[in-house]
């Protein structure tokens, strides 16, 4: 039987040195049955796979139902707060107590990582033997916060080698209007003139207002990773912001569903 959830409503990795043994996806807001503010941007049913943003919890159901074709096991879904705690995905399910956290990891084969953004930066990751994956959540708060680099330790204590990542789609750097107290927080955590570049300032400014720049999270992740001895980044280029019939976006629109970002060992 061919799958409800078309392939090419999915986003496959552009990711060479993906292990063979290793899945990866993510999703757009195509292919499902969310109606509203919660559709496809073009007039039909959109694939919300978040249940705590004020959609129908049947048709939230019905959408993951439809990417569980895809899928070895059931996703671990994580309770994400702009945190940087990551949580063992083997511990997440539907038997359990929910798991908070901001990242996830796993070690076996069938457990899905997986993490829901509209904006924020989703990062998987995989150790090249394909022993190790991990996904992270990381919105500006989170990326500052080092939650790029928790799950990269997680994933170094659970057994990981080299490990190489791959960002999804998230707000671009045309489209990520930022104050002061987000650059001030990046330069404490990562000083440098990397860092500030990553920063520019708006061409307009409201007058008596603070400054405003445009941030490049996809650049601030590969300084975060880099830092932390991961090199091999993949991904970047999707915004989310930008593209209104292709994927949610909260900055853009504000009531508004989830994708999902999914990495997992066959």
């Amino acid at each position: 039987m061919e799958p409800q959830l078309p392939r090419a409503a999915l986003v496959w990795p552009d990711w060479p040195d993906l292990p063979a043994n290793v899945g990866a996806l993510a999703t757009s807001r195509d292919g499902g049955v969310s109606q509203g503010p919660y559709d496809d941007g073009k007039g039909g049913g959109g694939l919300n796979l978040g249940l705590h943003c004020g959609d129908d919890a049947t048709a939230v159901q019905a959408n993951r139902a439809r990417l569980q074709d895809y899928l070895p096991g059931r996703p671990a879904w994580i309770a994400q707060v702009h945190g940087a705690d990551v949580v063992d995905a083997a511990t997440v399910g539907p038997d359990q107590p929910v798991r908070t956290g901001d990242a996830s990891i796993a070690t076996r084969a069938g457990i899905v990582c997986a993490i829901l953004t509209a904006d924020c930066l989703p990062v998987l990751f995989a150790d090249l033997d394909g022993k190790v994956v991990g996904a992270a959540h990381a919105g500006w708060r989170g990326l500052a916060g080092g939650v790029l680099g928790q799950t990269v330790k997680a994933m170094r204590a659970a057994g990981a080698g080299e490990i190489t990542a791959w960002m999804g789609p998230a707000i671009g750097p045309a489209a990520f209007v930022v104050g002061p107290e987000v650059r001030e927080a990046f330069l404490a955590a990562l000083p440098g003139p990397a860092t500030e570049d990553a920063f520019v300032r708006k061409d307009t400014q409201e007058s008596g207002l603070p400054m405003k720049y445009l941030a490049n999270m996809f650049t601030l992740a590969r300084l975060m990773l880099a830092r932390d001895g991961v090199a091999r980044v993949h991904g970047g280029g999707q915004c989310t912001a930008t593209a209104p019939q292709r994927f949610y976006s909260y900055r853009r629109d504000h009531v508004t569903g989830r994708q999902a970002s999914l990495i997992w060992i066959k």
